[in-house]
């Protein structure tokens, strides 16, 4: 007979409704346009900063629960809007969730700046190490290597990469899993790591209206960017679906 975990005691349980209660109070005040601080989340809370500082010990620390609370949950809703579309879908899948990460980002500007434009320092091992393990970023990037198996779209030789990037792909620091990919074929990382960055690019400059609103209230520059990465990932083929999709979804906002 397998050996069951011990249940949760009741310090623990209560421990962990706190943290709950923290992200939640911490998302009301940034859909407030509050502050966040710990002050205004122990005032929300009823307790005084000090009782705070036995579950969040500074800012940084309360940033970083509430960044990946808030990117876990929203990855959730992602994932759901998503599954509409079979598992033998990934194509489908992404197409989907990109759309919802938009519309998300979009709606809630103060989330997505705290979850995706939250500065990490280079010497900041631990944070940077916390970035890893981004909900939202191995969600995306799971479905990419899905999508890779079924296309086997091409990725660059390690030997043609330029030295950083190499040893970029070869120990990686970005929320996908590697393990499985031999050192020889860690080129597919780089498609990864290009992928995320034209989708964040482009979501970011919409999120914080750097970018003619006529263009961001269109979709156009987002629908563009999507379409442009359906050759790279071996999609070419289904294209007058994907934009299907794609353009069904955008019809959403």
């Amino acid at each position: 007979m397998p050996h069951l975990p011990a249940p949760a005691t009741r310090r623990e349980r209560q421990r962990e409704a706190t943290y709950d209660e923290i992200v939640a109070v911490s998302a009301q005040l940034l859909a407030e346009g509050a502050d966040l601080s710990l002050r205004a989340v122990a005032g929300r809370m009823g307790m005084t900063a000090p009782a705070l500082y036995r579950y969040v010990e500074s800012y940084q620390q309360l940033v970083d629960l509430v960044a990946f609370e808030l990117d876990k949950a929203a990855t959730a809703e992602w994932r759901a809007a998503a599954e509409r579309f079979p598992a033998d879908d990934p194509a489908a899948r992404l197409t989907v969730a990109c759309v919802r990460f938009r519309q998300w980002a979009l709606a809630k500007p103060r989330e997505f700046a705290l979850v995706f434009a939250n500065p990490i320092a280079e010497a900041d091992t631990h944070r940077r190490e916390l970035l890893t393990v981004s909900t939202s970023g191995h969600y995306f990037t799971d479905l990419l290597g899905e999508i890779w198996e079924r296309t086997r779209f091409p990725y660059p030789r390690l030997d043609e990469l330029d030295p950083v990037i190499r040893e970029a792909v070869l120990e990686p620091l970005i929320p996908a899993k590697s393990d499985h990919i031999p050192a020889e074929e860690r080129g597919l990382l780089w498609i990864y790591m290009r992928a995320w960055s034209a989708l964040y690019g482009v979501v970011t400059l919409e999120s914080t209206g750097h970018c003619d609103p006529r263009v961001i209230a269109s979709g156009q520059l987002f629908r563009a960017t999507l379409l442009d990465w359906l050759a790279p990932l071996g999609l070419d083929d289904d294209r007058t679906r994907i934009t299907g999709i794609l353009d069904a979804e955008l019809a959403r906002d």
